[in-house]
């Protein structure tokens, strides 16, 4: 079963249980999805769009939620912080399983010492590596972040 069929399947089970704020989040997932459907098409392209798309749109839109979450804070609006992080949780369930902190640097290791880089300059290199076998499995800011303390102390 792909990422759009699962979101539509839990968006049939929280109408069921009346669950509002679960049925809203996914409504969201499923309109973006649809969304992107429309841009590929008038694109010329004839097919829907992939999970792996979808994956990188489900991370923007976590992306999106976590930049509220700091407005509403700086704004104080606890109940609005709430609602940001509970969609966030919802989003999630799409996603891969995240790799751990540990699990990430360990790849992180190996793919700079078999990509053979020297410099801070070959971090974009050592980025395209791991987003082709890791793509959704991890936040590739933190993934930049230490990349680069990493390539600095070559």
């Amino acid at each position: 079963m792909n990422i759009r069929e699962k979101v539509s399947k839990n968006l049939k089970d929280a109408m069921i249980k009346k669950d509002t704020n679960l049925t809203s989040t996914l409504r969201l997932i499923l309109a973006a999805i649809k969304e992107r459907d429309i841009i590929s098409k008038s694109k010329g392209n004839d097919l829907e769009v992939n999970d792996k798309e979808i994956i990188t749109l489900l991370q923007t839109m976590i992306k999106q939620r976590k930049g509220s979450i700091q407005l509403y804070e700086q704004g104080n609006r606890v109940d609005l912080v709430k609602k940001e992080e509970d969609e966030i949780k919802t989003i999630s369930n799409f996603l891969p399983s995240q790799l751990s902190k540990q699990e990430i640097d360990e790849v992180i290791n190996k793919t700079i010492i078999s990509s053979d880089v020297n410099s801070i300059k070959d971090m974009g290199k050592v980025i395209k590596v791991i987003k082709e076998q890791y793509d959704g499995m991890m936040d590739f800011a933190y993934v930049s972040k230490v990349i680069k303390e990493k390539l600095s102390k070559l």
